[in-house]
């Protein structure tokens, strides 16, 4: 089954790996972030040797975001609200794993200060992969 694993992240401020900008990564021992980091760069790719890792992006500054809305009829362009949250979303990976194997993969891809939400993909007609 398909599945984005969503990584939320606080924005300020703003840069990637997200890690290296949250308080409670940064508070680490740096011989426990160098673990963390290899261990999630290790998972990665086993994940992608294995054909479960389809893909995934990093995404920029939420301050360099648009939002669209509909409004009187007619599509509407802002900052949007989302420039005023506290957390943004940092970046997503597609993946192709077992509904077993889901809750391991959540565990693994959070991090210390971050926030990872797993939603299963839907596809054209409604279907989940």
């Amino acid at each position: 089954m398909k599945y984005v694993v969503l990584i939320h992240s606080n924005p300020r401020p703003w840069g990637h790996p997200t890690s290296d900008f949250v308080a409670e990564h940064q508070a680490l021992p740096k011989e426990q972030r160098d673990e963390l980091q290899a261990d999630f760069e290790e998972m990665l790719t086993k994940m992608q040797a294995d054909g479960e890792l389809l893909g995934g992006e990093a995404l920029a500054d939420p301050a360099t975001a648009r939002l669209y809305r509909w409004a009187d009829g007619e599509p509407v362009a802002a900052d949007g609200p989302y420039a005023e949250a506290r957390e943004h979303l940092a970046g997503f990976f597609l993946i192709d794993v077992d509904a077993e194997r889901i809750e391991e993969i959540g565990r693994r891809f959070s991090g210390p200060g971050e926030t990872v939400e797993i939603r299963p993909a839907m596809w054209p007609g409604g279907g989940d992969s």
